[in-house]
């Protein structure tokens, strides 16, 4: 593909959609409360990030 069409694939877009829905479950943990709930946010938000960078890195590449 060309570089442009290949930047502008619906699975870069759904991946991102899936990040930022990942990141937010991580951010909404951390009202609940129960013994680990911080920790385990923290990790989700960690992992969604990582997510966001990928699809975001793939698109610029």
């Amino acid at each position: 593909m060309i570089s442009p069409q290949e930047a502008n694939a619906p699975r870069h877009y759904i991946l991102l959609v899936i990040a930022i829905v990942i990141g937010l479950v991580g951010v909404y943990l951390r009202f609940f409360d129960f013994k680990y709930a911080s920790g385990i946010a923290n990790l989700i938000l960690v992992i969604g990030t990582a997510i966001g960078l990928k699809a975001v890195f793939a698109i610029i590449k």
